[in-house]
This record gives structure tokens, C-alpha cells and sequence, in this order.
């Protein structure tokens, strides 16, 4: 089969129709030119080119192979820079893990983020509780994932990239939506929507630490693992639940949201996390410009 050099060498020469100034265009001397040319003719097993003296010209074998050439060559120039913009982390795809409610807040500036950085790649968004993503990400079904703690995987390597506080969503109509600032022992006694302790663990873990701490114990009603549906049915007079901050951006209505009275440094902590051993180029890059955002 024939390579890429004489491909190249056989377009100067139909190009220019000079074995001189052909090998001149190409910076070699005629008689290793006139032999790659000899040697895709034989390998084809056709005339390309008629030489005479004093000039060259294409045979219909030749003419009908030069577009072919070239369009070979422009494939072989495009494979290359593909390869060398994929290398560099400027194209390609690249898979996300998130938890659903990364989406109300940090994830819209995450996906703004790259892609003005990078407007070629393809991003491919996938919603999964943090447990999920912990082992989507071990497998290779994503490439970086954005979850909640803890994390202890000693093949991973994570950042924290955003922190938010806690908000107590109450009814409308209960009289605890008359309070400025809510502590947790208003919940004790009260109707509380609770997290899953399988679905969303880490909300479930946090808040079951908090109210034991406080010596507070609510009645909970339900347990569900996302927060628009604990939303939803503190909309619909359930009980009262606690959510994060960027749950605001829901608006939902009858829902009254209220600052809550907690031990200092509580939060709820959001991390972006990839394998230590990843070798796809556009993580390390999707990893900085989710770390930027945390001082953004």
C-alpha cells in the first residue's frame, strides 16, 4: 500500500507539471522525487505521469487519481489536527456526573464556564445521586463527577467547589412561617419531610447529626431523595422540611423559606472529583474551571 509521501510527491508534480520545481515545493533533490513517484506507480499499477525532455503531463489514470490524492491528504491533515486538538483538551467529549440539585445552581455556571472556554466540546450531562456517581466514575461511565461527601476513594482526587448554607422550608400556613430565624428544636414534635437515607444520604447523615445534637426529634412523614419533591410536598402541607440555599431558585409557592439558627461552620459541601489516574485531557482543564468558580 501506498504511503502518505508519495501521495505528496505525486501531487506537486501533477500540480506543477515540473519534476524540478516539484521537488524544489517539497525541499528534495529530483531522483528521490522520480522514485517515489515510480514507486506509487507501481504499487497502484498505472501510468500517472507521461516525461518526456521537455515535458510532463497526467495520464487519464493520473487525472482521475489526482482529486482522490488530494482529498486523501486533507483527510490525513484533519485526522491529525483532531488528534493534536483533543490532545491539547480542545475537542472531545466528556461525561458529567451531578446530583439533581447541582443543576439549580452550580452546574449552569459550570456548563457556561467551559464552554466559553472550550465551545467545541461535547458535554454529556448525567443526573445521579453522589453513591451512583461514586461508582459510575470507578467504571468509566463518567469522567468527572460532582457530588456530595464523603468520598474515601484513595483512586480519586477531589476539590471543594461550592458551599451553601441550610434554609428551613415551611408551609405557608403554619405558624412557624411567622419567625424571622428558625432554630431545630422548632421541629421537634412538627411534621418533617425527611431525606432518603439511601438516596440522598448525605442530607439524611447531616440532618439526623443536627437534630440529635439539638435534642430535637420531628415526626417524619416522608423520606425522599430529591429536594423538589421534598419541596412539593411542603408545599402541600405535609410538614416542614430543610433544604439548601440554591433550592430558592425553585420558587415554589405556599413554600415559605427561613434562615436557620445552626452551629457555626454548618454547611452543605459540593466537590468535583475525577480518578488520579485519568489520562482524558479535558478533566484536569474541567477540574480548574470548576475550583475557579468556587472563588468566583
Amino acid at each position: 500500500m501506498f504511503d502518505l509521501s508519495q501521495i505528496r510527491c505525486f501531487v506537486a508534480v501533477a500540480e506543477e507539471l515540473h519534476f524540478g520545481r516539484a521537488a524544489q515545493r517539497l525541499h528534495m533533490t529530483q531522483p528521490p522525487l522520480s522514485r517515489q513517484i515510480k514507486l506509487l506507480e507501481h504499487i497502484i499499477g498505472a501510468t500517472l505521469l507521461e516525461r518526456t525532455s521537455r515535458s510532463v503531463r497526467l495520464t487519464p489514470s493520473g487525472r482521475s487519481f489526482l482529486p482522490e490524492a488530494k482529498r486523501i491528504l486533507k483527510l490525513a491533515e484533519s485526522a491529525a489536527e483532531v488528534a493534536r486538538r483533543i490532545a491539547q483538551g480542545k475537542v472531545g467529549s466528556i461525561k458529567i456526573g451531578y446530583t439533581a440539585v447541582t443543576a439549580y445552581s452550580f452546574l449552569p455556571r459550570l456548563v457556561t464556564a467551559c464552554l466559553a472556554q472550550f465551545p467545541e466540546i461535547d458535554l454529556s450531562l448525567k443526573e445521579m445521586v453522589s453513591g451512583d456517581q461514586i461508582e459510575a466514575l470507578a467504571t468509566g461511565q463518567i469522567d468527572i463527577a460532582l457530588l456530595r461527601p464523603p468520598i474515601q476513594r484513595p483512586e480519586f482526587e477531589s476539590a471543594l467547589v461550592a458551599s451553601e448554607s441550610l434554609l428551613a422550608a415551611i408551609p405557608e400556613a403554619n405558624e412557624l412561617s411567622r419567625k424571622r430565624t428558625l432554630s431545630l428544636l422548632d421541629f421537634d414534635k412538627q411534621p418533617f419531610v425527611m431525606y432518603s437515607p439511601h438516596e440522598s444520604r448525605y442530607f439524611h447523615d447531616l440532618l439526623v447529626t443536627l437534630f440529635s445534637k439539638a435534642q430535637a426529634l420531628p415526626r417524619y412523614v416522608q423520606h425522599l431523595g430529591q429536594i423538589h419533591s421534598i419541596m412539593a410536598l411542603v408545599r402541600a402541607g405535609l410538614g416542614c422540611g430543610i433544604v439548601p440555599e440554591s433550592a430558592a431558585s425553585l420558587h415554589f409557592e405556599g413554600v415559605v423559606l427561613r434562615p436557620l439558627d445552626l452551629p457555626e461552620a454548618t454547611s452543605v459541601d459540593l466537590y468535583v472529583v475525577w480518578r488520579r489516574d485519568t489520562d482524558h485531557p479535558l478533566v484536569p482543564a474541567l477540574a480548574n474551571i470548576a475550583k475557579s468558580l468556587k472563588a468566583a
